[in-house]
């Protein structure tokens, strides 16, 4: 699974990350202290037109594989804060995707978005006071830097098409050192309401209100930004491995009949922060249990499923930008893939198999490939068989959702028994959400879902502060009625 931490960092960057006027703003980014990219910011007026723009570079590496992301993003205000229009491109080990944005006089929003080389057109509400970068530049100029100031602003971010509400606090001036010296600056405390994952910032600004300096948690990390010559900012990279960090070891092997009929994990955090965040869904159960969570994982057919999800709606089964399921390409692999198989399940199976198959390289290198992108280049990892077998049902008329989260192996990157990120797809069928994973060659008990989402890599929000920061304590074999009935004296 290609762990979303380089795309999330632009939507993580607080509401003072805009430059202030005049300003050339370079950062260095770091991660648990190693440098891993930078940042460029600048802002332009242009008339009556005022242009920010914000430019990041990251390389990540995945067990030896490093994966380089880039991402630039422009806003288009009038000076006094009304936006216009908006653009992000973004590129990850070759892997490319753009949205643009242009707002109309009625209060809705154009959109144009490409990924993998499909291009598609809609319209959109504008959210009720949302700003770009400039109108929060000024709205945070007229509401003052006195220590003690709270304030709530909403933000859009193009990249996920949302907006997003920041609640702040003005801390006091404090001392801090930066790579080009001492700076004295503005201490300002951030909640950022992501959804599903609500994140915790600190940002340290100066009085023309630029970030000089910016700390939060990320899957366990400690992610910094920190403003720096070009020169600095442009240094060599050092490498950083993410997956390593959000493994999780099992204290005991799972064995094959756990994996088949169900297990129960006790799960707890191991810093003492933010409550652990799971899913629930008709394969798992997530209790809360003494210091941490309990969780009742069994495939259907396999186990007692007492939670039964809400049915699907209208968009599980359509098209959208990441899986394509109505373009002609993957309308043909779905009719080879299921062949005459004739219930939704049945076709579920056939495709699964399927794409196994047909993804001939199984390639971490591959950035954060579409549905139709693998469909052309069949290569990559789980994630590549996760959005295409996806999109494969909905061509269908199957609805289907990815599942962000960790699976067992006995054995992977020198670490023995342990639950590695991953990432399946879930399908309405029988009446219930029923998952299948064609990179695994089946679901089976050793799936933790963290998070379910329509594979837009963007909304990986849920569930992504549980990674690197979980530890299972315990494992036990789940015990079905006729197990009981049959050891009962």
């Amino acid at each position: 699974m290609r762990l979303p931490l380089a795309l999330l960092l632009l939507l993580l960057l607080p509401t003072f990350a805009a430059a202030a006027p005049g300003d050339d703003v370079w950062l260095r980014v770091l991660l648990d202290g190693r440098k891993i990219g930078h940042m460029h910011m600048t802002r332009q007026v242009q008339g009556e037109r005022v242009i920010t723009t914000q430019a990041l570079e990251v390389a990540l590496d995945r067990v030896g594989t490093r994966i380089a992301l880039a991402t630039r993003e422009v806003d288009t205000e009038t000076r006094d804060g009304k936006p216009l229009a908006f653009e992000s491109h973004t590129a990850m080990s070759g892997i490319e995707s753009a949205v643009r944005g242009t707002l109309r006089p009625d209060g809705t929003v154009e959109i144009v978005s490409e990924v993998g080389g499909n291009r598609q057109t809609r319209s959109m509400p504008w959210p009720s006071g949302a700003l770009l970068a400039e109108g929060l530049r000024l709205a945070e100029r007229n509401t003052g830097l006195k220590p003690g100031t709270q304030f709530r602003e909403i933000g859009f971010q193009p990249e996920s098409l949302e907006a997003v509400a920041i609640d702040c606090t003005i801390g006091p001036r404090e001392r801090v050192d930066l790579p080009d010296g001492v700076e004295h600056l503005i201490r300002v405390e951030e909640s950022i309401e992501l959804p599903g994952a609500p994140t915790r910032s600190v940002a340290w600004i100066d009085q023309n209100q630029t970030v000089r300096k910016m700390t939060m948690p990320l899957m366990g990390f400690e992610l910094t930004l920190q403003a720096c010559s070009q020169a600095c900012a442009k240094a060599p990279n050092q490498s950083a491995d993410i997956l390593a960090r959000a493994m999780a070891p099992a204290p005991a092997a799972l064995t094959a009949a756990e994996l088949h009929r169900g297990v129960i994990l006790h799960v707890r955090a191991t810093d003492g922060g933010a409550p652990l965040r799971f899913a629930t869904t008709d394969e798992q159960q997530v209790t809360a249990s003494g210091d941490g969570v309990e969780l009742v994982i069994a495939p259907l057919g396999d186990g007692p499923a007492k939670t039964r999800e809400p049915a699907p709606g209208p968009a599980d089964a359509q098209p959208n930008d990441w899986l394509q399921s109505d373009a002609p390409e993957i309308r043909k692999l779905a009719e080879q893939g299921a062949g005459d198989a004739r219930t939704p399940h049945e076709r579920m199976q056939r495709l699964e198999e399927f794409v196994h198959g047909y993804i001939r390289s199984k390639d971490l290198s591959v950035g954060y490939a579409s549905a139709l992108e693998v469909a052309r280049n069949p290569q990559g990892d789980c994630t590549e068989h996760a959005v295409l077998l996806a999109a494969l049902g909905r061509a269908l008329g199957i609805p289907t959702r990815v599942v962000d989260g960790l699976a067992y192996t006995e054995r992977y990157a020198g670490t023995e028994h342990v639950f590695v990120p991953h990432a399946w797809v879930q399908a309405f069928v029988d009446g219930r959400w029923q998952s299948f994973d064609a990179a695994l060659h089946g679901f089976d008990a050793g799936h933790i879902a963290l998070a379910v989402g329509d594979g837009d890599p963007w909304r990986f929000f849920a569930g992504l502060d549980t990674l690197g920061r979980m530890r299972i304590d315990r494992v036990a074999p789940l015990v079905a009625p006729a197990d009981e009935a049959a050891t009962t004296p």
